[in-house]
């Protein structure tokens, strides 16, 4: 992201620079306007895919984290179960 700002940053440079340096500063300029156009494209699909990357991380986190809570709260109740049979056992009357 930061490459394409510096690439933007650096057309806008160059074409200012031409501008003043002759006959073909209009064409130069030009030129830099089209690169600098192309680079805030190129960087603003750049944006829109890492934000879909995200959301589609944190969607895939998230279900994830569900699974792992079921998981937990089964072993939990299962873990509660054994203690309240061995707590049964260890209170029976022995013969």
């Amino acid at each position: 992201m930061r490459s394409r700002l510096l690439i933007v940053l650096t057309a806008l440079a160059v074409g200012a620079t031409l501008t003043g340096c002759g006959k073909e500063s209009s064409t130069a300029a030009d030129a830099a306007k089209k690169a600098a156009t192309e680079a805030a494209d190129k960087a603003k699909e750049a944006a829109t895919k890492a934000g879909e990357a995200a959301k589609e991380a944190t969607k895939e986190a998230a279900t994830a984290t569900t699974d792992a809570a079921g998981k937990a709260a089964d072993a939990t109740k299962d873990a509660a179960a054994k203690a309240v049979e061995a707590a049964k056992e260890a209170a029976a009357p022995k013969k």
